[in-house]
């Protein structure tokens, strides 16, 4: 029996669809596709925009995301987008409590108020730029949301400064505290303070947190162009060209909500010197602002409606030294005292101005 011929791997021909894996592999990237492939790479032309790391920014891409990306310092505040945390969140914002996550009912925040009491949670400044309560006032009642003391949750979380400029004349240093320039704290000091009620849980902090993340700017609200998201998409690695960007990119929007008080006109016969009241402007002053908390059934004891009655008993203290007065309510609100917690929050000049005050007076005395 002749010795079968001993085999040379340089001439190992392998059966038919039996080829290793290594072989394979090889077969695989000689195919046209990685050939293709190798050839744009060889000839420059696969550009560093094609790689999965290069984001590609568009009007849905969030603010926050991409000043992150150019190097933005991350947020004190920052937390991942968890639906069942934002859910939580929610309930608290609007309806003041939640469940715990065994399932057992929180208690109320505030038995007076809840933050949409104060706070809208939808954009309400055409220019995010500048805070003008002219300007908002159309705006909201384009949008059919009321016109309110406190600014929108709506960009909350894109904001650097909490309780601005003269809100430390209100509630003092001690109060105040770390709210200017922490968010957490900020929630704090809006529960025990501003709405009467009680300290919240560090994990409801967290979900008010997570739900206002959900609330956070993009970069389609912020009015860029074509050729500003093309300046944004090209940017690189050099970061004296990416602290440009960031700089260039908070252009478009405020960082903080400025908050400046304003006080009673000397005479308030006379009102405000040189401003002329607009009745039609004052109606809607009176639909979106006082009747959010003064209709039946809203928070305030003190109802208000379109009818005479009202209308005249707001007349009659429009010029008495009195916190009925328009001219005092507005600018100074009211405190809580003991045995009655409840109280009007102020209007900074921010959120109605003075020329607003005397539109809204114009209404009142036109019945």
């Amino acid at each position: 029996m002749n010795k079968p011929e001993k085999q040379r791997h340089d001439k190992y021909i392998p059966p038919e669809g039996k080829l290793p894996k290594a072989i394979s592999v090889v077969k695989h990237l000689l195919s046209f596709r990685y050939s293709l492939f190798l050839m744009l790479l060889a000839a420059g032309l696969w550009t560093a925009t094609a790689l999965p790391d290069k984001p590609q920014w568009d009007a849905d891409t969030p603010l926050y995301q991409v000043l992150r990306y150019l190097g933005e310092k991350q947020a004190e505040h920052e937390l991942p987008l968890r639906p069942a945390w934002v859910q939580k969140g929610y309930e608290i914002v609007h309806f003041g409590r939640t469940t715990d996550f065994e399932g057992h009912r929180t208690s109320y925040v505030s038995k007076y108020y809840v933050c949409t009491t104060c706070h809208n949670v939808e954009r309400e400044d055409p220019d995010l730029r500048v805070s003008d309560p002219e300007a908002r006032l159309s705006y909201v009642k384009e949008k059919g949301i009321p016109f309110l003391q406190g600014t929108t949750f709506r960009g909350i979380v894109n904001r650097e400064s909490w309780y601005n400029d003269d809100y430390i004349k209100k509630y003092g240093p001690e109060i105040i505290g770390n709210a200017q320039h922490s968010l957490r704290s900020a929630i704090q000091l809006c529960a025990v303070q501003c709405s009467q009620g009680r300290p919240m849980k560090r994990w409801e902090v967290n979900a008010v947190l997570s739900y206002f993340w959900s609330l956070q700017w993009k970069l389609g609200d912020l009015g860029l162009s074509a050729n500003d998201y093309k300046k944004l998409n090209a940017a690189g690695e050099d970061e004296a060209e990416r602290a440009s960007l960031r700089a260039w990119l908070k252009t478009f929007y405020l960082q903080k909500s400025p908050a400046h008080f304003f006080d009673a006109p000397a005479d308030k016969r006379k009102g405000y010197p040189g401003l002329k009241g607009r009745a039609s402007v004052g109606k809607d002053l009176y639909e979106l602002s006082c009747l959010h908390c003064h209709k039946p059934g809203g928070v305030s004891h003190y109802i208000l409606d379109h009818s005479k009655l009202s209308l005249r008993h707001l007349k009659q203290k429009i010029t008495k030294d009195s916190h009925m007065s328009l001219y005092q309510i507005i600018p100074y609100g009211t405190y809580a005292i003991p045995g009655h917690r409840p109280y009007m929050p102020h209007y900074p000049l921010e959120r109605m101005s003075k020329q607003q005050v005397e539109d809204l007076r114009a209404y009142v005395e036109s019945f």
